[in-house]
């Protein structure tokens, strides 16, 4: 079989095999490790083994074909020995590109324990993107190596290549660059942080992650919306996880036939049920005024401001205060008003008017 007796055939394949034994049993271990690590709260611990567990099959793998073509197990063309070479560093390459790759999650579980002593939410925004930047240096090392080892040109004229093949990349991937550095504005300018409920296009929900393409949305509906970085940056957000408190502002109306002291009487109620309320900043004083005449009722404007700005909370007030005003309204038989017209019919003999409810 190609030039080799049977014995190294199965001496190769022994060497394989016990190879990828290895790298089983390995395996296995790193990740028994890793829960027992986990089990006594040593986290990072448990990062490590488990993230060391994930390449162990390729590495003994590579590792097996390494040793092979060191003892010269199998005798080989020179130019099949050249492909074999060639392949066993591809494959070391890769091998070592995937441990790599894999210990990144050791730097992601400490930047997110550093991140946990911190208050600022931007650490949330920065830890994905310093993640994903490092896997994706990494990918590229890997290939940059698989390149040089597969051309066997010097790595000065591979970077020249890829220096023009850049250039295009860059060119077909205009958008990708332009999401890329919205994503360092959004960090640099932080006009939300993760968490901060914003509406942008009339999409409203909390912000879950941002990414180098995208924003994702939560809407309050349930729903995942994506927003490209580049468009986020260029659109108006309003940052409702961001303002100090709720403001609302209400028109109380009621019937054009009610006495001016029932109006003030009116005014005067919805004063007391808001003097010093729950929620009242003293720089936010509730304000209370007749305001104006509408075509079918008299207008009490109502404003106040409630801290903090808690939505649910601000909700259950709400409730209260409208509550209160029903019953103190109808206790002092002042009516509220609803739209109506007055029609007035010319006769022969007299005018006679009729009132009708629209």
């Amino acid at each position: 079989m190609v030039g080799n007796a049977l014995w190294r055939w199965m001496t190769f394949c022994a060497v394989i095999l016990l190879a990828l034994a290895v790298g089983r049993l390995g395996r296995f271990l790193l990740e028994h490790a890793a829960t027992g690590f986990e089990r006594r709260k040593q986290e990072a611990r448990s990062v490590l083994f488990r993230s060391l567990g994930k390449p162990a099959i390729i590495l003994a793998f590579s590792l097996g074909l390494w040793l092979c073509a060191q003892a010269g197990i199998l005798i080989l063309p020179e130019g099949l020995q050249s492909v074999s070479e060639t392949i066993i560093r591809v494959l070391g390459a890769i091998a070592l590109g995937y441990a790599v790759y894999s210990l990144v999650d050791l730097v992601d579980y400490s930047l997110h324990q550093l991140a946990n002593r911190t208050e600022s939410k931007v650490d949330d925004i920065l830890l994905p993107l310093v993640g994903k930047s490092v896997r994706i240096t990494i990918l590229v090392l890997v290939v940059i190596q698989i390149v040089q080892t597969v051309s066997d040109r010097p790595l000065t004229s591979i970077l020249a290549g890829l220096g023009v093949g850049g250039l295009a990349f860059a060119l077909a991937g205009q958008d990708t660059i332009r999401n890329f550095f919205g994503s360092l504005v959004i960090v640099g300018d932080k006009p939300f942080e993760i968490g901060d409920r914003i509406v942008v296009e009339g999409q409203d929900g909390p912000v879950e992650s941002v990414g180098f393409r995208s924003t994702r949305i939560r809407t309050l509906d349930g729903h995942l919306v994506t927003v490209p970085n580049s468009e986020m940056v260029n659109k108006v957000v309003r940052n409702i996880g961001k303002r100090p408190y709720i403001r609302r502002v209400a028109n109380i109306t009621i019937t054009y036939d009610t006495p001016p002291d029932k109006v003030d009487r009116a005014v005067e109620i919805i004063k007391e049920i808001l003097d010093d309320h729950e929620g009242m900043h003293p720089d936010f004083p509730p304000r209370v005024f007749f305001s104006d005449f509408n075509d079918c009722s008299l207008n009490i404007l109502m404003i106040y401001w409630y801290h903090p700005p808690d939505y649910w909370s601000y909700m259950a007030f709400t409730e209260k205060v409208n509550r209160q005003i029903l019953n103190r309204f109808n206790a002092e038989g002042i009516e509220f008003a609803f739209p109506s017209q007055t029609v007035y019919l010319a006769g022969r003999d007299a005018a006679s008017r009729v009132g009708t409810a629209g």
